[in-house]
């Protein structure tokens, strides 16, 4: 950034990549402080460093920016005054799919963002495979049906194990035969023929899926359900009840909520534990009910345990409001950390186990 004065970063700058929406405080992570510096940089201030970078960075920093939600001027500022002293910034910024698309497009060939945005906008995973075991057997399964037998067995060779017998389960049952067989005997495949395979499943599946995927309408509105407040929930699933009582129970089995927790196993709860901020456990558990906080102590130590009761008793009374947005970010960082695959939750009807 030779050359490059962050105090020369102006507000407008700034503002070109603001969508509205209300920002809460938190603690910025590594790749979300590099994201947020980046967008307040600008195209103008910002090319520079994103010409140094390499593919796979500028991936990773893309991510960041889709998922970083709005940015308060106090965590800009504090950003800001972490790498020059004296430097802040007015206004805030917000980053998201249209932000982020719009800034590559600013420095970098469109053909090039179009193949970037559509691995963002598409099934998470850092390569291709993994993009593929994220993507719902059937679809899948009704996309390979009309390649041939050696090339699904590539592809399923390639996938995570489980994900690879729930696509051969809901394949025709003479093509999934085949399949296995040839699985069975398959040798190591030469890199070239991996890498055309690779190509064609990006260019022909992938990059379909991603622009015609179309979310349940059910599950999304059961994320809108779990974002509410405990009141307004009840008010909304009340009211659905009696106008359509089939969907209000589809969007029960699919809401998940603190409670639910429950459902993960001691390394799963474990690993949560370890993520989320005390403060936050503490508060969320002080408005759960006895058996989930049974569940969160019979998987502490019995010295942690110890403290958390006693920082719990230390608060005294607490809004039901602050217990509710505890317990959503709790929530929040289960779902991410099953999204990276380093813990699993069940279905709602429990009829899978968990396997860490």
């Amino acid at each position: 950034m030779q050359g490059t004065s962050l105090e020369n970063i102006s507000s407008s700058s700034a503002k070109r990549l603001v969508v509205g929406g209300d920002a809460t405080q938190r603690e910025l992570k590594g790749d979300e402080k590099a994201a947020v510096l980046l967008l307040a940089l600008g195209p103008d201030y910002g090319k520079p460093i994103w010409e140094e970078l390499d593919e796979l960075e500028i991936r990773q920093l893309s991510r960041a920016m889709v998922r970083l939600g709005s940015i308060t001027q106090k965590m800009l500022d504090e950003l800001l005054i972490e790498f020059v002293t004296n430097v802040t910034s007015t206004g805030s910024i917000s980053g998201n799919p249209d932000s982020t698309e719009a800034l590559l497009l600013s420095f970098l060939p469109p053909e090039r963002v179009d193949t970037i945005m559509e691995e963002i906008r598409g099934p998470a995973g850092r390569n291709i495979w993994e993009k593929l075991s994220n993507v719902q057997e059937d679809i899948l399964a009704n996309y390979l049906k009309n390649e041939y037998p050696q090339t699904i067995a590539v592809i399923l060779s390639k996938l995570s194990t489980d994900h690879a017998s729930r696509v051969l389960s809901v394949m025709n049952e003479e093509l999934a035969l085949d399949v296995v067989q040839r699985m069975l005997d398959l040798d190591s495949v030469q890199k070239e023929i991996l890498e055309k395979i690779e190509a064609t499943l990006r260019t022909e599946f992938m990059s379909t899926l991603s622009h015609t995927q179309r979310r349940d309408s059910h599950e999304q509105m059961a994320e809108i359900f779990n974002s509410f407040d405990r009141q307004t929930e009840a008010r909304f699933m009340t009211a659905l009840e009696e106008h359509n009582r089939e969907s209000a129970e589809r969007i029960k089995e699919l809401m998940f909520t603190f409670d639910d927790l429950t459902r993960l196993d001691s390394t799963g709860i474990q690993t949560l534990l370890q993520t989320v901020d005390k403060k936050d456990t503490a508060l969320a558990l002080k408005g759960a009910n006895d058996n989930v906080k049974e569940f969160f102590f019979s998987n502490m130590s019995a010295r942690a345990a110890k403290l958390l009761k006693d920082d719990m008793e230390a608060m005294g009374p607490v809004r039901l409001k602050d217990v509710d947005e505890a317990q959503a970010r709790i929530v929040s960082s289960a779902k991410d950390l099953a999204a990276r695959g380093e813990i699993i939750i069940a279905k709602n009807n429990g009829a899978e186990e968990m396997i860490i």
